[in-house]
Parts: structure tokens; C-alpha cells; sequence
């Protein structure tokens, strides 16, 4: 399928989703305010953190390989049986720590061990979380987009329902128990999607692991799992920062500003992910690669900076259309924020690159260094900046990140 058609199908499932999270900021924002948005923020890093773990941290691998073995029948359903058979290992190993050690899990991350119960929501729900997302993956790699865009748009309308009830009934605590089964209900979506083709059968879902594709997803799962931690836990650790120099409702000012972000950028992400990714699984040829990462850079930086200029000049009218009054303090942060997100999205066309091609330790060292250096860059500029350090150490990082992994490709021929 091609760029511009997987685009315009992309467009139905994030409009869908913008229109579920218009409603789903409004109501976070009445609900718990900007301290209880943070707290969100933080517990929506650690979920990511521990469902990676719990799938193995495979699902880009299977993307890949799924695609990569397209006219390879048998050879799809064994590396889904040993994607399914691993997260099945490793759902069930995580589920038990979490219900073990809920309490403290609340009190680092949430600082309150009466949230612990959420916790052991999300331990008796996580095998339907990890597994939906194991679906997906299988979804984008047949580029099967109609029936990924199904499941997407899903989940959007279950999201918001679900969060809507149970936070209008229990404020935050709702709130955070909507975040760890939202996306165990759409699982049930999403299996009736695949098993409705002609290729995919439930018995896939485990079986027999195949060693030799085990060692193929480990590659993967590798790279994968050091950005589910290293991500999420750079972005902990700066709320972490912003709440002890500034206070929660600082720290949720600085959460909105980035969620404005992953929603108006939430076209150009999913088209890279639906179509970019296995694309560049499918090619071999170094020319044929430069001429795709031009393609891509001509509609996603365009995108990126149209999007940016129009959040911009609509900027008051989205705070209040979005979130309330409290949150308008955060149109100081919302310039440099916009200015960074078309950078991250330039620095991410060929960061892509390096995922695709499975450049493992490249992937895994540039993730780690500019994870934790824009943690260093927000601790070191927050006494001369303020709050507004979290945004420009943001630019800085992704203009760093940006001239390395074009240096890096550079070197290696593309190859």
C-alpha cells in the first residue's frame, strides 16, 4: 500500500482519535486537574515500561518479520507461535510481581500506596493488554491497514467510554484503572479483526517456539525494550524533577503541553509506524532506501511544520477547548515545544532507519545516550530557565540526536 493511501486511511483512525481525546482531555481536566494529569502522565510511563517487559519487548520484531516473510505462509504462523508463546512467558512472569508487590509499585511511582489496588487491575488485565498489542503488530506487518484502522478507531471509543465512566464515578483513581484496561476490552476487538482473515488462526496466538525466529525477535526486543525503559523512565524522572523544584501542578502543565504534542503529530507517528517500518523491511537496495527516507521526509517534515504553526495560532482556543482554565499557564512552554516536535520528527524519519535495519547497538546506544542527556539538559537549564528548561532541553536534545543519526547512516552506507 502506498504512502499516500496508507496516509489518508491513517487519517480516519486519528481524526477518530482526536475526537476521542478532545473529549478525554475535557474530562481529565475536570475530573483531576493539572496535578492529577501529571500523576497520570507518570502512571502512563510506567504501564509502558511493564508491558514491554511483559511482551518481551517483540512486537516491532514481528512487524518486521511479518512483513519480511510475506510470501512465506508457514513461516509467518511459526514466528507468530513463538512471539505469542514468549509474551505468554513473560506476561504471566510480570503479572505475578506486580500483584506481589503492589503496594511499594504505588508508592515509588504514584508516591501513594493507597493507588496500590490499580496495580492489581492492571496485573488481572495484562495478558489482554500484552496480547492486543502482539495482534496489532501482526495487523501492521500483513498490512492489513483497513483492519488496523479498525482496531485503532476501537480503541479510541472504548477509551473514551470507559475512562468517562469510571472517572466521573472515582476522579483520579477511575481515571488511572481506565489506563490499565482500556486496551485489554479492545483485545476482544481486534482478535474478532484477525480471525476474520483467511490467514491468521487462533492456534497462532502460542505454540512451538522456533529458536532460530527467537533469536530474530531477541534483536529486536532488545532495541525495543531499552525505549520502553529508557523513554518512559527519562520522562519520569524529569516530572519527578519538575514536581520537587516546582510542584504537581507545574509538573501537569508540562504534561499537557507534550500531550497537545502526541496529538496533533498523531498522523505523521502512525503513518511511519503502518507504513514506513515495514517498508524499509522490504527494501534491500541502498539507493532504493534513500530515495524512500526522501519520500517519507517530503510528507512528514511539511506535515510536521503545518501542524506546529496552526497549534500555534489556535494556541488559546486548544487550551480551552482541551483542558480549562487552570492550564493556561502552559502557553509559555507551548512555542519551544512546537519548534522541538518538528525537529524529533526529522531526527525520527531516520531514526526509524536504524530499527528497520535492525542496527542494534547503534539503535540501542543512541537511545540510552540522548534519553538520559535530555535529562542532564533539563536538570542543568531548570536554574536559569525555569520550567520552560523541559521544553528547550527537548530541542536541544532532538537537534543532537538528529546530526548523530544522520552521521551514523552516513558512515554505514545506508546498508
Amino acid at each position: 500500500m502506498s504512502l499516500v493511501s496508507t496516509g489518508f486511511l491513517n487519517a480516519i483512525a486519528v481524526a477518530m482519535r482526536l475526537l476521542a481525546m478532545l473529549g478525554l482531555n475535557k474530562l481529565l481536566a475536570i475530573y483531576v486537574g493539572p496535578a492529577g494529569y501529571a500523576a497520570l502522565g507518570q502512571f502512563q510511563n510506567a504501564i509502558t515500561m511493564i508491558t514491554s517487559f511483559a511482551s518481551g519487548a517483540i512486537n516491532t520484531g514481528v512487524t518486521k518479520y511479518t512483513a519480511q516473510y510475506h510470501d512465506e505462509t508457514a513461516k509467518q504462523h511459526r514466528l507468530w507461535q513463538t512471539a505469542g508463546s514468549i509474551s505468554l512467558a513473560c506476561t504471566l512472569l510480570v503479572s505475578t510481581f506486580i500483584a506481589i508487590f503492589h503496594r511499594p509499585l504505588a508508592g515509588i511511582l504514584l508516591q501513594d500506596t493507597n493507588l496500590g489496588s490499580v496495580f492489581l487491575w492492571l496485573a488481572a488485565t495484562l495478558i489482554l493488554f500484552v496480547f492486543n498489542a502482539f495482534l496489532l503488530a501482526v495487523l501492521n506487518g500483513k498490512k492489513a491497514v483497513g483492519r488496523y484502522v479498525i482496531a485503532n478507531v476501537s480503541t479510541s471509543i472504548i477509551t473514551l467510554l470507559v475512562t468517562w465512566l469510571l472517572s466521573s464515578v472515582w476522579g483520579l483513581y477511575g481515571a488511572l484503572v481506565a489506563l490499565t484496561i482500556n486496551q485489554s476490552v479492545v483485545f476482544f476487538v481486534t482478535l474478532a479483526l484477525c480471525m476474520r482473515t483467511n490467514w491468521f488462526r487462533f492456534s497462532d496466538l502460542a505454540g512451538r517456539i522456533d529458536p532460530q525466529l527467537a533469536r530474530q525477535l531477541a534483536q529486536y526486543g532488545l532495541m525495543a525494550l531499552v525505549t520502553a525503559v529508557a523513554l518512559p523512565l527519562s520522562q519520569m524522572l524529569i516530572r519527578d524533577h519538575l514536581v520537587s523544584e516546582f510542584g504537581w501542578f507545574y509538573a501537569g502543565l508540562w504534561q499537557a503541553v507534550t500531550k497537545i504534542s502526541d496529538m496533533y503529530l498523531m498522523l505523521i507517528t502512525t503513518t511511519l509506524t503502518v507504513y514506513y517500518l515495514p517498508r524499509l523491511s522490504e527494501i534491500s537496495e541502498p539507493l532504493q532506501l534513500r530515495q524512500e527516507i526522501s519520500k517519507v521526509y517530503r510528507f512528514a517534515l511539511p506535515a510536521a511544520a503545518i501542524g506546529a504553526l496552526f497549534v500555534y495560532l489556535l494556541r488559546e482556543w486548544l487550551v480551552a477547548l482541551l483542558f480549562t482554565q487552570d492550564f493556561l499557564p502552559m502557553l509559555d512552554l507551548l512555542a519551544w515545544q512546537l519548534i522541538g516536535d518538528v525537529v524529533k520528527i526529522g531526527s525520527w524519519v531516520l531514526g526509524f532507519v536504524m530499527l528497520g535495519r535492525a542496527m542494534v547497538r547503534a539503535y540501542i546506544i543512541t537511545e540510552v545516550v540522548f534519553n538520559f542527556s535530555l535529562v542532564g539538559l533539563t536538570y542543568s537549564l531548570t536554574p536559569w530557565l525555569g520550567l520552560k528548561a523541559a521544553v528547550i532541553a527537548f530541542l536541544i536534545n532532538y537537534l543532537l540526536y538528529w546530526l548523530c543519526i544522520a552521521i551514523i547512516l552516513k558512515k554505514t552506507g545506508y546498508k
